[in-house]
């Protein structure tokens, strides 16, 4: 019988998974807009810290630092010449005790040519190419010296040529190096020309698998590899003193003549250069490990700092930009895994969704929500407004009716104490036989739970204007963001349970003007000193009158007296404290309120004495009234005094 065990899915991202939420990543942005932040800071943070299960940039740059201090230290970066030493060492130790028991004249020259070996290792090795060893185990160093510096040589270039390297001995092995070599430039030569090489380079693996055991798909990729190794070789080079640097390029080409790629090495440098100059820098680097690394080691390393760096890079621009384009999903899994390109792919393909489904409108120089979020960010506002109400202390603040009186509006709900409303015959009957067949009986009684009725919406029309102090002591009084709280909450509830009413919402400083929906997430206060209540009255009155025979409500939210007023060339005027004139202009405002019988609102935040007793002025001349409100209850009396002014 055959068995099947289950698991998770392994290989990449779950095939079963479900898509990121746009939804909840809007609801996500809602909580830190209305914590104070903008649009774009949100949307920032959102990307940093994660979002739905999945780690965001910052832990992925935390980890690349930590990953980068690991490699700092993991060796040196001369260790091949450091081993090329010792072997040296060794062959002429041997080589020497060998030769001291020998008295003749033969011994004393071999002695002093040991003597006067060079200290560079390149030189060393071309010098004693041409000695004949007499101890056997001095010539089996050597040939160690020889073998090693050729084999790291090659492999720091090809990393995975290590089964062609250990044959690198035989005449026919370096044939096919050899070979190989002049097959690669001459299809990277073919590539930059512009030829279609996709068959050639099938071709090549096919014919050279044995040095390329897992050869990427694409000669792009193929050509990527090549190039990141060979900028890591010239970062190598760079990060070394300049006597280490002439050693090792010695050695380098000593090998090379050794295997006769010296031609073949410099027209791949070249080519490589020129497919890729953006690897070309090279820089230095830091190692400082006690370990020994060779050539091929090194390599590796330097090459995944070079990763790291620009993957860092990358994810501080996504910091700064909320753009995840610019970070390379693949440099992503070679630093830190498949997961974490997984989680990147997740956070890419969320802010891929808030635009397509309507919510972000992001053209690459301004990021902005577009209304559908606007509506949701308020519903998100209204939601966290109703949940501070405290219907005990100020009444029931639930809206058990659509309207008054009025148009039916097609919908129906089940009945309540005191309703109203027309009963619903067709649902209620429907009721009450549902239950009888679900019950089994053959007599249908009426109950108070069978009874429905319509819903009905007024159909008479506000115009209201909700004025917002949005001068620079919001901010120090720490009020500013409740403000934008509270004005984000009328909004909705004013364009859902009220679409026929007409807002307005004003915010003032030291001059005052009319904002948007579509402006709300992202309105700052300003920094600019001055309260210019008479320009905001102005514009709140000019709105009024465009808008005859509805109801018309005004609410001001204020933490200052009036400072600033508007002079008949369209600037705002401040002084401090408050001239007579900036009063008066003020007051004129508010005179021509009451002639227009609209009674204003006041909601003073904090405890000034000046503004408590301009508003309780203002109050008995307009009719109107004065809640002192803690900033954290703004939104509570904002929509309640607008859900009152509506139902009379």
């Amino acid at each position: 019988m055959t068995g099947y065990r289950y698991g998770a899915f392994h290989g990449g991202p779950d095939p079963l998974a479900a898509p990121p939420d746009a939804g909840a990543g809007v609801d996500d942005l809602a909580r830190r807009i209305l914590a104070g932040q903008s649009v774009a800071e949100a949307l920032r943070d959102l990307l940093r810290e994660g979002v739905q299960g999945r780690q965001g940039l910052q832990e992925m740059a935390q980890r690349l630092r930590e990953r980068r201090r690991e490699l700092e230290g993991s060796g040196r970066m001369d260790g091949l010449l450091q081993d090329l030493r010792d072997l040296l060492d060794t062959a002429l130790e041997a080589e020497r005790a060998e030769l001291f028991p020998d008295p003749s004249d033969d011994a004393r020259f071999r002695e002093a040519v040991l003597d006067n070996v060079p200290d560079d290792i390149g030189r060393a090795v071309r010098e004693l190419s041409r000695y004949d060893w007499r101890s056997d185990d001095a010539r089996a160093a050597f040939e160690q010296i020889r073998e090693r510096l050729q084999r790291d040589v090659v492999d720091q270039q090809f990393r995975d040529m290590t089964h062609g390297i250990d044959r690198m001995s035989s005449p026919e092995a370096r044939a096919d190096l050899k070979e190989m070599m002049g097959d690669l430039n001459r299809l990277l030569e073919k590539h930059q020309r512009g030829e279609d090489v996709t068959e050639d380079y099938r071709e090549f693996i096919d014919k050279h698998r044995q040095f390329f055991p897992d050869a990427p798909e694409t000669v792009e990729e193929f050509i990527d590899e090549l190039a990141r190794r060979s900028q890591a070789m010239q970062r190598m080079l760079d990060s070394m003193s300049p006597e280490q640097r002439a050693e090792l390029q010695s050695a380098m080409e000593q090998a090379l003549e050794d295997l006769d790629l010296q031609a073949e090495m410099a027209a791949l440098q070249e080519n490589l250069g020129a497919l890729r100059p953006e690897f070309g820098r090279g820089g230095r680097a830091s190692m400082d490990g006690e370990r020994r690394l060779g050539l091929p080691e090194a390599t590796d390393a330097l090459a995944e700092l070079a990763d790291l760096e620009q993957l860092s890079e990358a994810l501080g621009d996504g910091f700064a930009r909320a753009d995840l384009d610019t970070i390379d999903e693949e440099a992503v899994e070679r630093a830190l895994g498949r997961q974490a390109r997984d989680d990147l792919e997740a956070l890419r393909t969320l802010q891929q969704e808030l635009e397509r489904q309507g919510y972000l409108l992001n053209d690459g120089e301004r990021l902005e929500l577009t209304p559908k979020a606007i509506r949701r960010i308020g519903r998100t506002a209204l939601r966290s407004v109703f949940d501070s109400l405290d219907g005990a202390a100020r009444g029931n603040h639930e809206i058990q009716r659509s309207g008054a009186a009025g148009e039916l509006t097609g919908t129906s709900r089940a009945w309540t104490f005191g309703d109203e409303q027309p009963v619903d015959v067709v649902r209620t009957l429907r009721n009450a036989a549902s239950r009888r067949l679900m019950g089994g009986t053959h007599e249908a009684h009426l109950q108070a739970d069978d009874f429905e009725v319509h819903e009905t919406e007024t159909v008479t029309r506000a115009a209201v204007a909700l004025l917002i102090d949005q001068s620079f002591s919001m901010v120090v009084n720490d009020t500013w963001r409740d403000a934008k709280t509270m004005a984000l909450a009328l909004h909705a509830l004013a364009s859902t349970a009220y679409p026929l009413d007409a807002l307005q919402i004003i915010a003032f400083a030291n001059v005052a003007r009319v904002v948007h929906p579509h402006e709300l997430p992202n309105l700052e206060a300003s920094y600019v000193q001055g309260t210019n209540l008479h320009h905001a009255l102005l514009l709140a009155g000019q709105f009024l009158d465009r808008h005859p025979g509805t109801q018309r409500i005004v609410m001001v939210v204020t933490d200052g007296e009036p400072t600033a007023h508007l002079l008949p060339s369209g600037e705002g005027w401040f002084t401090w404290p408050p001239s007579q004139e900036t009063i008066d202009e003020t007051v004129a405002q508010v005179d021509r309120m009451t002639r227009r019988r609209v009674p204003v609102s006041w909601f003073r935040l904090g405890d000034d004495p000046g503004l408590a007793r301009f508003l309780d002025g203002m109050a008995r001349r307009n009719g109107g009234r004065v809640l002192a409100v803690n900033a954290d209850r703004l939104g509570d009396y904002v929509v309640t005094d607008y859900v009152r002014s509506r139902h009379g």
